[in-house]
């Protein structure tokens, strides 16, 4: 007998609702992090990897990439679990701004807001539209924006097609 699937642990479409929010747990930003998004992304820019001319750079140390901060937000959204095994897609993301750096040895945290939800039937589920919060340990907001995103419908609650 083949084992069962397992369940997903993450919330459906028709669970999310304007209004709840998640706070993700913290991460400490890396050398190694830096170094490794530099190679991985090809950018080398002095501001991220040559601390003598970033001692004399507006922020007198090196910054982390805004991608970066971007990517480890991501992945701390992931690790909550609201949405493992439930997302269709990733679909967009709207107004993001960078407001802060992001130095090695900070700490950063994820606050997402569900800001509403719309219905998708004919992908069986429904987009969920996220605001998102990046803070750092001084709970200054380092970069913010808006994500949406498809998540499946409850296996019984499948919207019937028009």
């Amino acid at each position: 007998m083949s084992p069962l699937p397992a369940k997903p642990r993450g919330m459906y479409f028709e669970e999310f609702e304007a209004g709840q929010k998640i706070i993700t747990a913290g991460r400490t930003i890396t050398e190694a992090d830096i170094v490794n998004f530099a190679g991985l992304s090809g950018d080398y820019n002095q501001m991220h990897t040559d601390s003598q001319y970033s001692k004399v750079s507006p922020f007198n140390q090196r910054v982390a990439h805004g991608l970066l901060g971007v990517a480890i937000g991501s992945g701390l959204a992931t690790q909550t679990g609201v949405m493992e095994g439930t997302v269709i897609a990733f679909r967009e993301i709207k107004n993001w701004k960078f407001i802060k750096p992001m130095f090695i040895g900070d700490t950063i945290h994820v606050e997402l807001d569900v800001k509403g939800t719309k219905a998708m039937p004919r992908i069986g589920g429904g987009s969920v539209e996220i605001d998102l919060s990046v803070k750092n340990q001084a709970s200054d907001t380092v970069m913010k924006g808006t994500w949406v995103v498809l998540i499946a419908a409850q296996p019984n609650k499948i919207f019937k097609k028009a």
